[in-house]
This record gives C-alpha cells, sequence and structure tokens, in this order.
C-alpha cells in the first residue's frame, strides 16, 4: 500500500498537470472576458459547488478556521490576478513558468522571514529551477527587453510562494475541507468586490461575451483546477512541507500543441500542423526548424518497380 507522503506527491503532480494545461485555455478564453469577471465567474461556481460538497464540514466552522481560510484566499486571489493580468501581455509557456519560480521563493522566504533551516538538496533544486528561469525568460538583450507582463507574473509567483507557506502553517491545526472551501470562497468575494473599484478607476472596463469555449473555460478551470486541484493540494500539505510541495509544482508543464488540438476537434479552431506538433515534442528538431517527416515508403511498389525494370532490361538485352 503506498505510503501517505507518495499519495500526497501524486497528488500534488496531478495538481500540477491541471494546473499546468489551464495557462493555454485561460489565455484565449480572455478574448471573450474580463480578467475580474473571469476570476468572479470562475471562483463564484467553484465556491458554489465547494459548498455543496463541504456542508456538514462547514457546520462545524470556528473563527480561527475561517481567519485562517480567509489568510491563504487572500494570497490565492493576489497570485491569480497578478497572473492573468500578466497573462495577457505575456505567453502561456513563460507564464507557466515564471509562476514555477515559486519553487525557488518559497525556502528563500522561509529561510529569511521564518528562521527556518532549509536542507541543501532544496536548495539545490530551487536554484536549478532559478537557472532555467532566467534563461527561458531572460530575453538577449537582457533585463531590459523583458516582456512588459513578465514582471507582473513574478508578483504571482511571490504570491503564490506565500499560499503555499500558509497552507501549510494552518492545514495541520484545521479541517482540510474548511480551507479548502474558504480560500476559494474569500477569491470569489474579493473578485466581486474589485470589480466595481477596477472599473471606476479605469483600470480595466467589465466585459463579458458568452461563447462554447468561454463556457469550457469556466468549467474547466472552476471544476478541475479549483475544486479538484485545490482540494488535493490542501489535503496532500498535511504531509508535505512548503519547499517540498513548491518543489512538486512545476507549473510549467504547459502543453499547448496538444490543448491547440482539442480547441480545434471542439471548437473548429486552427489545428496545428503535424510538423509543429512533432517538432513541439522534440526540442532539437524544433531548434533545427527545418525538420520534415520523410514521406513513408511503400516496399512492395518499389519491389514492383525494380522487378519491372529488370525484366525490361533482360528484353532489350535479347532483342539486342
Amino acid at each position: 500500500m503506498l505510503s501517505k507522503r507518495l499519495r500526497a506527491d501524486l497528488a500534488l503532480a496531478f495538481c500540477a498537470l491541471i494546473w499546468g494545461a489551464t495557462f493555454v485555455v485561460i489565455k484565449d478564453a480572455l478574448a471573450d472576458v474580463s480578467v475580474i469577471v473571469y476570476l468572479a465567474m470562475r471562483f463564484g461556481l467553484a465556491a458554489s459547488i465547494m459548498a455543496i460538497l463541504y456542508w456538514q464540514s462547514l457546520r462545524k466552522l470556528t473563527v480561527a478556521t475561517v481567519w485562517a481560510g480567509v489568510q491563504i484566499g487572500v494570497f490565492m486571489f493576489c497570485g491569480y490576478a497578478f497572473q492573468i493580468f500578466g497573462l495577457k501581455l505575456t505567453t502561456p509557456s513563460k507564464a507557466a513558468f515564471i509562476t514555477g519560480s515559486s519553487v525557488v521563493l518559497v525556502p528563500l522566504l522561509l529561510a529569511v522571514f521564518a528562521s527556518r533551516r532549509v536542507n541543501h538538496w532544496t536548495w539545490a533544486g530551487s536554484l536549478s529551477a532559478l537557472g532555467g528561469l532566467y534563461f527561458l525568460s531572460v530575453p538577449r538583450e537582457g533585463i531590459s527587453g523583458l516582456n512588459r507582463g513578465d514582471p507582473i507574473v513574478f508578483a504571482c509567483a511571490v504570491m503564490f510562494a506565500l499560499h503555499f507557506i500558509f497552507i501549510g502553517r494552518h492545514v495541520k491545526r484545521h479541517s482540510v475541507a474548511p480551507l479548502s472551501f474558504l480560500q476559494v470562497a474569500t477569491t470569489a468575494v474579493l473578485s466581486a468586490l474589485l470589480l466595481p473599484l477596477v472599473t471606476a478607476a479605469g483600470w480595466e472596463q467589465p466585459r463579458l461575451h458568452w461563447t462554447n469555449y468561454l463556457v469550457f473555460a469556466v468549467l474547466l478551470t472552476a471544476i478541475g483546477a479549483t475544486v479538484i486541484g485545490f482540494s488535493l493540494q490542501t489535503w496532500a500539505q498535511q504531509y508535505a512541507s512548503p519547499s517540498h510541495a513548491a518543489i512538486g509544482q512545476p507549473r510549467a508543464g504547459v502543453r499547448g500543441t496538444d490543448f491547440a488540438g482539442i480547441r480545434a476537434r471542439a471548437f473548429g479552431r486552427p489545428r496545428p500542423t503535424r510538423r509543429r506538433a512533432d517538432s513541439c515534442r522534440h526540442p532539437a528538431r524544433r531548434m533545427e526548424g527545418n525538420y520534415r517527416k520523410p514521406p513513408r515508403r511503400n516496399s512492395r511498389v518499389t519491389f514492383r518497380r525494380a522487378r519491372g525494370s529488370t525484366s525490361r532490361e533482360r528484353v532489350l538485352r535479347r532483342i539486342g
């Protein structure tokens, strides 16, 4: 039977898969909806579903549990707000990798502010991720050439690092179900409250255009990435430290080409060509840039042609 630590690692890996898959979906959904409206819809629906699923646990709420859930929810809201605003200005794959830099920030924040000792393996993994983040995000011309959305997404990574830390702080003292619901409900409430303020300040005008793809995006992110994803994450962090949980969450696993194919089949959007799909799966071929799949040969036809040419030569020889 699997140990609780191993099951927690598998749960965190599954969460990373779900969250990584949503970057491309959210990026395309923003063509039909504004950021704050999307957050209010997604987390409002998720909170309603979780209230139905966890209603028995919610009857036993205490003030301490509510306060713990609200703290976690504030960091969740800030993380998603920064992430989705930044996603409008940068690419999904880069946003996913920068968000994954929370793996670096969790042990750093724990060491600086909580005076917690972090082992060498955790530091090694974190610094390796930092190096990958630099080479992926920083262009050749240096820091000055960064995309405007990249620093915004990095602020999101800071918020998600604090989100990991505060879950690890409270999950061992409070039940998983109330904490899962309260962080999502807090995000939904803050999104609804911020909507008129953002509109009045002129930062973003509310926009909502119902399409099949938007419905798909809201359902996928509300049910899959929020109800299932954050419930699993909160449960798993009972058995994994914040640093370990963050290392297990490399949210850069975005398979953009695969999800483009799903969008094409479901909603009639352009599908990637075989050449593009194959080059995305094989980095060496992508770097070459001129890869083409060789044509498939029919050995039977080739054999018949060989026999025909040989017979013709024999006939010519006999005539001659």
